[in-house]
Formats: C-alpha cells, sequence, structure tokens
C-alpha cells in the first residue's frame, strides 16, 4: 500500500521550488529544508539514475558513487518501471544544454 503523496504540503512544496530561479536559490532553500545528508542522498540517487541511463555496471556506479546496491537496484526499477520523471527531466537537461 503506497501513500498517496498528491495532498496540499506536498503541492506547496513544489510551488516553493518553482520558484526557485538559479542554482544559488536552489542552494539557499535546500540547505534550509534539507539535511546534508539528505541533499546528498537525493544527488546520490540522481548521479546514479545519470550513469544507470549510460549503461555503467553496478560495480562502476557504486564505486564512483558510494551507492549501495540496494540504492542502485532501486533507481534502476524506477528507472524501468516508474513515471519517468528521471527520463523527463534527463531529457530537457539535455535539449538545454544544446541549445546553449
Amino acid at each position: 500500500m503506497s501513500k498517496d503523496i498528491h495532498t496540499d504540503a506536498v503541492n506547496h512544496l513544489f510551488d516553493a521550488i518553482l520558484c526557485l530561479q538559479n542554482r544559488e536559490e536552489c542552494y539557499t532553500f535546500f540547505e534550509d529544508i534539507c539535511t546534508i545528508n539528505e541533499l546528498l542522498a537525493l544527488s546520490q540517487r540522481f548521479e546514479v539514475a545519470h550513469m544507470l541511463r549510460e549503461q555503467k555496471t553496478y560495480l562502476d556506479i557504486a564505486e564512483k558513487t558510494g551507492a549501495s546496491t540496494a540504492t542502485i537496484s532501486r533507481v534502476n526499477r524506477s528507472l524501468n518501471y516508474g513515471n519517468d520523471g528521471y527520463d523527463m527531466v534527463f531529457s530537457r537537461m539535455e535539449a538545454n544544454s544544446s541549445e546553449e
């Protein structure tokens, strides 16, 4: 049984995130709202997803990111069976970098 994340509180948080205008504002906000370990865990998962999309092995990913095989597996499951959120963001990032 999964929890419904579509709540007023989550909407409010996402609205706040969407107000951020640059990387420095992201640092300011996320350093206030997250612990350092929470922020590092989120960034680690994102890096794991990026490396999985590049067809890196679990061993390579674990060595580079320090992620456990359980974390790598969980991210891989999201990439394969999730809501395509990672793919959406990576595609937009690639499009933005090719525009520069």
